[in-house]
């Protein structure tokens, strides 16, 4: 018996539209979720997901259908008025302020007050109280913006439930943490089941969904495909709906979207890095990426693999170690030195390190090939929209037109643009860090495929991810950091998950040449890769 059986609902939308100028964003959606039932919203980017949860929680009004919450009709104006009643919202891109406090952060705009004034003492004692029920530890009193990415996204939880609230919309609330992270959360989530509260669960990672949810909709090109319990549905069929294929067809394609290439690596590597150091992560790191190889960088959080990307490109000046280029000494002092190199870096965080959300498709893709365009101090608008027209054509970019604001793009999109803008400057090498986080299935399988395309191509590509699955499949040969060190590196025949776990779970095995391997020698035997553990 599922909790809608047992109890009325906490929640239904029925036959829910919503347009905007020329898209259908919502046709006939609905959504049921039951009291205490923690609930999956899955699809692909564009499926829908957003938009309906949008107009739950008053963001958007809906143009057609019926929204029932808690036992009675309502059509929320305002976000304020959803959380009022008891729906609140923790969005992906983390919307609190940075340069307040953490307390402040939690009890903004209902702060405790006494004789008219704020009481300072007891707003930080029930800030530290509700954290310290989630697992964190943090001080109250400091600013939002000291702590990293994951205690933020904790922080914004933590304002979610400190209301009385009735159901929390969650949208991809493990993209920033570790998997220690994810795991308190997962706790928190229990927690709030446990008190009778909803919670609607949007992520992209599948394996998350069996650990924490009950039910799960399935939503596609804006309407609802599927609802199921989710012990009903296996991940292959789930993703089958997604996509609006069969299984046996998703089950032939694999995990990912890469497929069993053979690598064309030769020539003197792109790039190399000899005992790179750059404190406090980074202390003796090796890494070769040769034309048309991919190299995949695997490592748990905090391992030193971005610190690595960043070094590569100039970004970071390292503190030790060197680097080679074609071959040759260098020194590159900022990110122009590594793009005169043919260097291109897609940062793991799109939102603050990649587009510009106000601008256009147009001026973010052809950002950093200005120099080339403009004469004078002049763009030349001809060869821009040349130039444009085609990698919009080439990536299969889905947008209303060059003049659309990038922000309005779904993520799989946005990240196509970004790889497009190093593209038009016919790169030698690629820096990927997560190239496929938070984007659907079908987008990841597209991304992935041309990532393919591009070493085929003859393009050196490093590829830094957290998904096991996507460096293992999608890489010639995997290096393996572990608390800032390099620590183990296998070849194409010697790669498994298994393998590349171990050596990111332990100490020091036996250490690998990597620019020797990177011309073709000996590898270390997995086996070997199990020194003493933390």
């Amino acid at each position: 018996m599922t909790h809608l059986d047992a109890d009325p609902p906490l929640l239904e939308m029925d036959g829910v539209v919503k347009t905007f100028p020329g898209v259908l964003a919502l046709d006939e959606a609905s959504l049921r979720v039951g009291r205490g039932e923690v609930h999956a919203v899955v699809g692909q980017n564009g499926a829908g997901k957003s938009t309906l949860m949008k107009i739950l929680n008053g963001a958007y009004r809906r143009d057609g259908g019926s929204v029932t919450f808690d036992g009675r009709p309502v059509d929320f104006g305002s976000t304020q008025e959803a959380q009022l009643a008891g729906v609140s919202t923790i969005f992906q891109e983390i919307n609190l302020v940075p340069y307040r406090s953490v307390a402040e952060n939690v009890f903004m705009g209902r702060e405790p007050r006494r004789f008219g004034l704020i009481n300072w003492s007891r707003m930080n004692r029930e800030a530290w109280e509700i954290l310290s029920r989630m697992g964190v530890s943090v001080d109250p009193r400091r600013p939002l913006g000291e702590l990293n990415i994951a205690l933020q996204q904790m922080v914004a939880i933590a304002r979610a439930v400190s209301f009385d609230t009735k159901l929390v919309i969650m949208d991809e609330p493990t993209s920033s943490l570790d998997d220690r992270e994810v795991e308190t959360l997962f706790g928190v989530i229990r927690e709030l089941k446990g008190r009778g509260v909803s919670v609607v669960f949007i992520t992209h990672r599948l394996d998350e969904l069996y650990a924490v949810c009950d039910r799960v909709t399935i939503m596609r090109d804006g309407k609802t495909v599927a609802a199921r319990e989710m012990g009903e549905v296996g991940k292959l069929e789930l993703v089958a709906l997604m996509l609006g294929k069969e299984v046996g067809e998703v089950r032939r394609s694999g995990a990912t979207g890469f497929g069993r290439r053979t690598a064309q690596a030769d020539g003197l590597p792109v790039v190399e890095l000899h005992d790179a150091a750059l404190a406090p992560r980074l202390h003796d790191a090796d890494l070769a990426v040769r034309p048309g190889e991919i190299v995949g960088l695997a490592g748990l959080l905090g391992s030193g693999r971005s610190e690595v990307a960043r070094i590569v490109f100039g970004a970071d000046a390292p503190e030790g170690g060197e680097m080679e280029v074609n071959g040759k000494p260098a020194k590159l002092r900022s990110p122009r030195d590594a793009i005169r190199e043919g260097f291109g870096f897609l940062a793991e965080d799109r939102k603050a390190d990649g587009i510009v959300p106000y601008m256009s498709v147009r001026e973010n893709l052809t950002l950093a090939a200005l120099p080339t365009l403009a004469k004078n101090g002049v763009v030349d608008r001809k060869r821009q929209d040349e130039i444009v027209d085609r990698f919009i054509s080439r990536l299969g970019i889905k947008t209303a037109g060059p003049e659309q604001t990038i922000r309005e793009l779904s993520g799989g999109n946005q990240q196509k643009v970004l790889l497009a803008r190093w593209l038009c400057l016919n790169p030698k090498l690629l820096l990927l860090d997560e190239p496929t986080r938070g984007i659907d299935v079908g987008a990841k399988a597209e991304i992935q495929g041309l990532i393919d395309e591009l070493a085929d191509a003859g393009l050196g590509v490093l590829m830094i991810s957290s998904e096991i699955e996507e460096i293992t499949e999608g890489s010639d040969r995997v290096v393996v950091l572990r608390d800032g060190k390099t620590v183990a590196e296998f070849g194409r025949d010697e790669i498994s998950q298994d393998a590349v776990m171990t050596a990111m779970a332990h100490g020091e095995g036996e250490r690998v040449g990597i620019a020797a391997h990177a011309g073709g020698g000996p590898i270390a035997d997995p086996a070997t890769v199990t020194a003493e553990g933390r």
